[in-house]
């Protein structure tokens, strides 16, 4: 075989032998950067949502979401130190869409707006993942909601009953109890199987490290996970919290449990995602606010459903919370929000100056889903309730006039004193359905008509621990059945009688 030869066979095996390594990659270049936002030119075919990675100088890479899809450029949100990154920086678009780890690990952990730990107790090894943005259950795989969710709270499981896959917002000025109530229905949520997540968005850090530490004290840490983007997070990890908070409900819903889900608060959320809206120029509406701003919320809020049982059964129960100025309920976010959900409780600053705590303003407290979320026995029990304090509060308004009242009247008006002591109530105090149930039945049936109205609160602790330890069978026996009948209403009633004859 001649050179010629030679050379011609051994090209031939490197011409079959080769292998086109080339692949392209969609690259852009960094125009400019400030406030948490990259602008970036170049980065064709990219997805709303979309992850880019961001190469600095020294070599690290910055994530951060595609959030605006303009002709010539793209608007980043970014999600580490923007500081670091320069001008002609390169950008990556990863082709993945924004997730977040998921799984049974995440209970009892504090993780941050993309869910990685930063409670300081290790890493969390989960290998499943869920998009952070995902399209609500639709109609047919919903059942109506039906199975009640206790809070604990006598005021809200007796007149503005939640239950499961409900969204019921908390409302009211800053200072009058909003995160009080959320709480307690967490620490109420103990041996009920149901997973709970606290979703803090622009809150300070010091105000979640004592939530955590008291749901650590009454054994709620068990089954709770808290989602943290404090108040020195950026705007982008406040806008992204309850996104991932809701993803993260939507992996144990998916497993057929119950979950309850607090947004603290959607306010803040608001005002970040305007922040964001505003350093991308996009055009500002009502109050600076971009006009998805309903959309925002709407999209939160609809994922959480209670699934029939084709889909698994399970449920995701929302208490977002809103912060009104001057109890103004008719500002933006505020009305956006009551549209969007199926009730709402009022909170007032007079009524939690007065004392009354918690503040719960029953005439606007409403919920749409109504009796049907609520035990039969404390529906039976409660029915005519915010009819007695409706009542209560006109003819209070017409004797304050000085007007002579007749007897009837006298009896009202002390019968809704202590409807009001009644349902006064501790923070960290939640009350089982035996407890609320033989209270009401008390105040309702006149047992408590001859206590002083300053001694009620005193006399109901003892009626309590009176009924707990004497008769623990009737306690037992209505937190177990939840439905009454004659025969619970006579222990009832003669354990109210025993009681009083010993106080």
């Amino acid at each position: 075989m001649t050179q010629a030869d030679r050379i011609i066979e051994r090209l031939s095996k490197e011409i079959e032998g080769f292998k086109d390594d080339i692949s392209t990659e969609n690259v852009g270049t960094v125009l400019e950067v400030g406030d948490g936002i990259a602008k970036v030119a170049g980065l064709e075919d990219l997805a709303a949502s979309e992850i880019v990675k961001i190469e600095t100088n020294d070599g690290e890479n910055i994530s951060g979401l595609a959030l605006n899809l303009e002709e010539d450029e793209v608007g980043i949100v970014v999600f580490g130190d923007y500081k670091k990154i320069s001008e002609g920086d390169i950008a990556r678009a990863t082709g993945e869409i924004l997730s977040v780890p998921v799984g049974d690990e995440m209970i009892g952990r504090t993780v941050d707006a993309l869910l990685n730990p930063i409670d300081g107790k290790g890493e969390i090894k989960t290998s499943k993942k869920n998009p952070v943005e995902k399209v609500a259950p639709g109609v047919m795989t919903r059942e109506p909601v039906g199975q009640p969710l206790q809070t604990g709270i006598k005021a809200i499981d007796t007149m503005v009953p939640i239950g499961r896959g409900q969204r019921e917002l908390i409302i009211g000025d800053r200072q009058t109890g909003k995160t009080a109530v959320a709480i307690d229905t967490i620490i109420n949520q103990k041996g009920e199987d149901i997973k709970c997540i606290y979703v803090a968005i622009g809150q300070r850090e010091s105000k979640i490290r004592k939530i955590s530490k008291k749901l650590e004290e009454a054994g709620a840490m068990e089954y709770t996970t808290i989602v943290l983007a404090g108040s020195s997070s950026s705007a982008a990890m406040n806008f992204l919290a309850p996104y991932s908070g809701a993803a993260l409900s939507e992996y144990f819903m998916s497993k057929g449990e119950d979950v309850l889900i607090i947004y603290d608060d959607l306010s803040k959320h608001a005002m970040a995602y305007r922040q964001m809206s505003l350093l991308l120029k996009r055009p500002p509406g009502r109050e600076a606010y971009p006009g998805d701003v309903f959309y925002l919320h709407s999209r939160l809020l609809e994922r959480s459903a209670r699934l029939n049982e084709a889909n698994g059964g399970g449920s995701v129960t929302a208490l977002p919370i809103i912060e009104t100025q001057a109890g103004d309920v008719s500002a933006y976010i505020p009305t956006n929000v009551i549209s969007i959900t199926d009730g709402q409780i009022y909170l007032e600053s007079d009524l939690f100056n007065k004392g009354i705590r918690p503040a719960i303003n029953a005439g606007l407290s409403v919920s749409r889903v109504g009796s049907s979320a609520q035990t039969k026995i404390i529906k039976k029990l409660a029915g005519t309730l915010r009819l007695d304090l409706a009542q209560y509060r006109e003819l209070e308004a017409f004797a304050a006039f000085g007007s002579d009242v007749d007897e009837d009247t006298k009896k009202k008006l002390e019968r809704g004193k202590r409807t009001v002591e009644i349902l006064k109530q501790g923070q960290y105090q939640p009350l089982s359905v035996a407890e609320q149930a033989i209270i009401i039945f008390a105040v309702t049936n006149g047992f408590a008509d001859d206590v002083e109205s300053e001694k009620i609160v005193e006399w109901e602790k003892g009626l309590h621990n009176f009924v707990n330890n004497t008769h623990s069978d009737l306690a037992e026996e209505i937190n177990t059945e939840k439905t009454i009948s004659d025969e619970i209403k006579d222990k009832m009633k003669n354990a109210i009688e025993e009681y009083k004859e010993m106080v």
